[in-house]
């Protein structure tokens, strides 16, 4: 029976790699994200390479319509195997000194509240067959300190840290749970940065269940680079 990889945030770039990745090893694939028309024409792009794939649409901040497309995707496509959550980034970007409730707050509803929000509806079935697979991905900031991402990268931190707290708790009950950060530009045509180079490391990480994070780029580089720029601030 063909299992369901539920994609949450998804866009053209990483979460279709990620789509596609999956897809090839014959999961069926849901896409949640809000802009209706993009959704229509990346389920028709996976339908043209042989995947079964569905759209529902959903703001992620609003967690009633999260909830509610979740529901229609486990109506339609069946509970969930595999969730990957990678909302691309929205709402304004600020400062350390300059971060306020409000602008952290935009990037804890939808960094953090969504993914709990999706987690937690994708869990019971997974604990009732003792199986599933939750992939939430992170960026670099949420491992090197950003003054430039602050919001941003303290919502990040939150979420990475709960991701191998979920780790820790659920690897007994027979659910991986991973983090995955990413530290580089996604380029399609790039090599190690294309989309589905870094899909297949998604797959990999499923299949393997042997880590609790992966980190796709060079953590190291970027903190030169932020080093670097804060010198010149």
């Amino acid at each position: 029976m063909a299992k369901t990889l539920i994609v949450v945030g998804a866009g053209p770039g990483l979460g279709m790699g990620v789509a596609r990745a999956f897809g090839r090893h014959g999961f069926r694939v849901g896409l949640i994200a809000r802009d209706e028309t993009r959704l229509r024409g990346l389920v028709q792009e996976l339908a043209d390479h042989g995947v079964t794939a569905a759209a529902f649409t959903a703001d992620i901040r609003d967690l009633t319509s999260l909830t509610t497309a979740l529901d229609a995707a486990r109506a339609e496509l069946g509970p969930v195997d595999v969730l990957e959550y990678s909302p691309s980034p929205t709402g304004g970007i600020t400062g350390a000194a300059a971060t306020t409730v409000e602008s952290a707050s935009a990037q804890f509803e939808l960094n953090v509240l969504g993914a709990i929000t999706a987690v937690r509806h994708a869990l019971p079935d997974m604990r009732a067959r003792g199986d599933g697979t939750i992939l939430l991905t992170t960026g670099v900031s949420s491992t090197v300190p950003t003054p430039f991402l602050a919001n941003v990268g303290l919502a990040m931190a939150a979420l990475r840290t709960w991701a191998h707290t979920l780790h820790a708790e659920l690897r007994p009950e027979g659910i991986h749970v991973a983090a995955v950060t990413i530290a580089t530009g996604i380029v399609p045509g790039g090599g190690e940065v294309d989309p589905d180079a870094i899909g297949a490391r998604y797959h990999d990480l499923h299949l393997r269940r042997d880590r609790a994070e992966e980190v796709v780029g060079d953590v190291d580089a970027f903190r030169a680079f932020v080093t670097e720029r804060m010198a010149h601030t």
